[in-house]
């Protein structure tokens, strides 16, 4: 599911993935190494991703989240992206990815700081980042790679700034298509800059970062959300870290041996059709997305939405018609047997209610479907264990519609109370 947003874009002022195919589930070509920078074992020591973004094709921004740069992609640019861990450590590394490219992505330089606000970082704090020995990188295209450790003590919900360094034109950028945090763009060489004078630009989406990773702190690993919109965080305040993996990070920190929480949704994106606008189709990715990211131990799943809504007049929808429930069903079963074999536990997120969106999304046949899929999470078994969105946004008055006070201004997707709301109901224990 998407929504309509105001996105904020300004102008200048004056490792190795596994190859398997499991449980029946596509699998993404595996990554290589290059001389001058080899990808880490996503098995390998105790790493664990404390913060995470699901990758997604090139595309031109539209009236839903405003234009960005991944069509143009970056020339003698500094980049840089500020992210909020939800675990810490004493060893911080990055993780780029390359994977819609056509051409190798050659990095300069990258450093990592804390960050102080906006595209500022603390002075004092710059650390830079090396790729196999190199301050340089080469990725080729449909690979990721994972820089060298560096030591910088953490600590849960800490927010970092990542530099990334361009000398030369990248092409087409991979990158994630909504965020509620900016990107910043600086002409040049402002790798080190710990002031934001020269990051005059900025866009609502992120490119080539695919996961932050910490080793040495007191967490046990890493949660991922996994889906659609709804957990891409659409709907969420810009900037207040107020998605659902945001208020789920919060709880979970404030336990003892904290989870990580990697948010892998992408808005809009659907269990059996790829989409130019919202990603490959989940069985195909979540092998990339989840299985394949160091630590991950529980998977929380919300999809189908997407699959069975009326799609007619939204390109982004197409290919594919809508689904019926038994396929929505079938394709849930596949996410399901690929998490089991490796071991993960697996929470199911009922469909949130879809009536009376502004948007035409919703009919008297799709709410038949929602309720039949809706009630095969709930009862079937499954699952490990349920988050009932449905239940939770639900209007009290008018169950198939979302109640007010939870409800973004699309009439769709949670608020940040909403969002707040369905933390509180995901069973902490169910995720260890």
């Amino acid at each position: 599911m998407r929504r309509k947003i105001s996105a904020r874009v300004t102008v200048p002022l004056a490792g190795i993935t596994a190859a398997a195919l499991i449980g029946g589930l596509a699998h993404a070509p595996s990554d290589s190494a290059t001389a001058s920078a080899r990808a880490a074992s996503h098995q390998a020591g105790d790493w664990s991703q404390s913060w995470g973004a699901a990758m997604q094709r090139p595309i031109a921004g539209g009236e839903d989240e405003g234009p960005n740069w991944s069509v143009e992609g970056f020339g003698d640019h500094s980049l840089r992206q500020v992210v909020r861990l939800s675990t810490g450590g004493t060893k911080v590394r990055i993780r780029l990815s390359n994977r819609y490219a056509t051409r190798p992505l050659r990095v300069g330089a990258a450093a990592v700081a804390r960050s102080a606000g906006g595209a500022q970082a603390w002075p004092g704090t710059t650390a830079p980042l090396t790729f196999g020995g190199a301050r340089s990188a080469t990725v080729p295209p449909g690979s990721e790679i994972a820089s060298d450790p560096v030591p910088l003590a953490t600590v849960p919900l800490e927010k970092l700034a990542v530099t990334l360094r361009f000398t030369q034109a990248t092409g087409p950028a991979t990158f994630h298509r909504f965020t509620t945090q900016p990107a910043y763009r600086a002409s040049g060489d402002h790798l080190s800059d710990p002031g934001s004078g020269a990051y005059t630009q900025s866009s609502d989406a992120m490119y080539y970062l695919a996961g932050v990773e910490v080793t040495g702190g007191s967490g046990s690993g890493s949660v991922a959300v996994f889906g659609d919109s709804l957990m891409d965080g659409v709907g969420a305040s810009p900037g207040a870290d107020a998605r659902l993996p945001d208020a789920l990070a919060e709880r979970l920190a404030a336990t003892r041996g904290p989870l990580g929480v990697v948010n892998t949704g992408i808005g809009g994106n659907r269990l059996r059709h790829d989409s130019a606008c919202s990603g490959e189709k989940a069985t195909a990715r979540f092998s990339r997305d989840v299985l394949d990211r160091p630590g991950v131990r529980a998977v929380i799943v919300h999809l189908g939405a997407n699959d069975i809504r009326d799609t007619s007049g939204d390109p982004c929808l197409r290919p594919g018609r809508s689904a019926t429930a038994a396929q929505v069903i079938k394709a849930h079963r596949k996410l399901i047997r690929a998490a089991r074999a490796r071991g993960l536990k697996v929470v199911g997120t009922t469909v949130v209610p879809m009536k009376g969106a502004l948007f035409p999304i919703w009919t008297p046949q799709v709410e038949k479907k929602r309720d039949a899929i809706n009630h095969w999470i709930r009862t079937s078994g499954a699952y490990d264990a349920v988050l009932d969105a449905d239940r939770i946004l639900a209007d009290p008055a008018d169950p198939d519609r979302p109640r007010l006070s939870y409800v973004y201004e699309d009439g769709l997707h949670p608020n940040d109370t909403g969002y707040q709301a369905l933390a509180r109901g995901i069973d902490l224990g169910a995720l260890r």
